[in-house]
């Protein structure tokens, strides 16, 4: 019995680990052809290696999405060489957290490259592809810290309220293109995101997790990815929102 994307050509950024690895192999599962985006070439090889022995297919290709001109190259190979773009998923993403006074600047401009500059230009170089083609789906993987702000997160806060603000807007710009946009908004998800802050920080994270209790893993957000971008052509699912049951926000 053939996936419900069999055919389909599926974009994933920060591919190598986490929820975009989790998503891959999803989605693999499912007979897509998938473009595999992040710094991490090795990794990027083994995951394609992984999904080349099941239904899908893929093509791993380096690329650093803060660097608008390989953003674009990588969104306009797997184009040219799976055929086509169905499925942009915007999942790269660096969280690095702590009090905006005495904050080294050059998290914050990280953090802006990847989880702003980073969707919009690859959101830019997929448009007219998929524009041209029909239709077609885009993927922003946010945060619930695109919902609710707090000391400690301001500029990462900043960032996914950003993601969340510029998705409703093309939402609406691309209705009459056929192309569907889906906000994905994790709560406390288990990836390495936590890992690249101080010391301080993690363990607050740590704290909080503590609180939590089970929180997610990245496979339980792969599914509602997988879920959203299967739909059938007249419903769009515009957002989802999931936390692990036991986070109060």
């Amino acid at each position: 019995m053939a996936g419900a994307l069999e055919g389909k050509v599926v974009a994933i950024t920060g591919a190598s680990s986490g929820i975009g690895e989790a998503t891959a192999l999803a989605l693999a599962e499912e007979g897509a052809a998938i473009a595999l985006g992040a710094r991490r070439a090795d990794r990027l090889r083994d995951l394609a290696e992984r999904i080349d022995g099941g239904p899908g297919r893929a093509l791993p290709i380096e690329v650093d999405v803060g660097d608008e001109e390989a953003a674009r190259s990588f969104v306009e190979q797997a184009n040219s060489e799976l055929g086509g773009l169905d499925v942009l998923i915007n999942n790269a993403g660096v969280m690095l957290l702590g009090p905006i006074e005495g904050a080294d600047t050059e998290h914050w401009r990280r953090m802006v490259d990847v989880n702003v500059l980073g969707l919009l230009y690859c959101t830019h170089a997929a448009i007219p592809i998929m524009r041209e083609q029909g239709g077609g789906t885009i993927v922003n993987v946010s945060s619930v810290a695109g919902r609710f702000a707090n000391a400690g997160s301001g500029v990462y806060n900043l960032t996914k309220f950003g993601v969340g603000a510029f998705s409703e807007a093309l939402r609406q710009e691309a209705v009459e293109s056929k192309i569907r946009v889906v906000v994905v908004e994790p709560g406390y998800v288990e990836t390495e995101l936590q890992g690249h802050n101080v010391d301080a920080v993690r363990d607050t994270i740590e704290q909080m997790r503590e609180r939590i209790g089970e929180v997610l893993t990245a496979d339980d957000i792969a599914e509602s990815i997988r879920w959203a971008a299967t739909r059938p052509p007249h419903m769009s699912v515009n957002e989802v929102l999931i936390r692990p049951s036991g986070q109060a926000r």
